[in-house]
């Protein structure tokens, strides 16, 4: 009798009480207020405190992040996940990632609107600056054939790997799921290291120019992602070691591995409209010199 009661005669689950979404508003309203404490240069009693009010906040949101998460995976390997909860949760996921394509939709806007429209009549500040010309009039850019191209060879290879290990799972192959999802995690690393040393050595800032502008928004944002992506791979990587993924049930891994994916494909968009077509024509760092 007790058991009938413990199980439901359904297949959604109904979650328990949590304190997670309180806890992570309340860490959320203290980034928030310590940031602009912190833009602002406001103090308390002659203590600037934005610095450090915006640092508990954001450790907060991390903390109830790993949590939630924690609690996600419980769920899971209690059976809470049934199949009709699996495919709520694809769905989820799908809309996540239809968001983050918006994001940088808006981002690969501002792009074509700089360069399609760099002499624009009735903006003449921008025809001015740009001299109806794009790449802005002067402007040396990255050579799309060196670091670009490395990091586009790294990336799809990654995408390869990934996929090696997901193949690897739903035919049980535990050392082929870890060594994917290792090799994975590698190349996120070098592409994030790559990157960072080609915007050190970029010959163009973000300021100076609304070029470097778009350029380090659109694909700035895209190195986060790459970073995201690979903290969700290290956290898959550990919960293989541990066992946790079965052939039937690895959401938590089909999650990261479409992630993954997203973030290949943006990059094929990046690399091909703003490092190669937005830098036609103009004078290419290292070359010509």
């Amino acid at each position: 009798m007790a058991e009938a009661h413990a199980k439901p005669n359904h297949d959604y689950h109904l979650v328990n009480p949590s304190p997670w979404p309180l806890v992570g508003a309340i860490f959320a309203f203290l980034t928030a207020v310590g940031l602009i404490m912190w833009m602002k240069s406001l103090s308390f009693g002659g203590l600037k405190m934005g610095g450090m009010v915006l640092g508990i906040g954001f450790a907060g949101i991390l903390y109830t992040m790993a949590a939630w998460w924690y609690d996600v995976i419980h769920e899971a390997e209690h059976g809470d996940h049934t199949r009709v909860v699996q495919i709520s949760h694809r769905y989820g996921m799908i809309l996540f990632i239809a968001s983050e394509v918006m994001f940088f939709v808006a981002w690969f806007w501002a792009f074509f609107d700089a360069s399609l429209f760099s002499n624009e009549t009735i903006q003449p500040l921008r025809v001015a600056f740009t001299g109806g010309l794009w790449p802005p009039k002067g402007t040396e850019v990255l050579d799309p054939l060196n670091l670009p191209l490395l990091n586009t060879l790294i990336l799809l290879t990654s995408g390869t790997t990934v996929t090696w290990a997901h193949h690897a799972l739903l035919h049980d192959d535990r050392r082929g799921l870890k060594i994917g999802l290792a090799l994975t995690i590698v190349l996120g690393a070098i592409f994030t290291s790559v990157q960072a040393w080609e915007y050190a050595h970029a010959p163009f800032a973000f300021s100076n120019s609304i070029y470097g502008a778009t350029f380090f928004m659109a694909t700035g944002f895209h190195g986060a992602h790459v970073i995201i992506g690979t903290i969700f791979l290290i956290v898959c990587l550990i919960r293989a070691q541990a066992g946790q993924f079965t052939a039937q049930q690895h959401l938590g891994f089909e999650f990261a591995a479409w992630y993954w994916h997203f973030v290949d494909v943006v990059w094929l968009f990046l690399f091909s409209c703003i490092y190669v077509w937005g830098s036609w024509g103009a004078h290419i760092e290292g070359l010509g010199k």
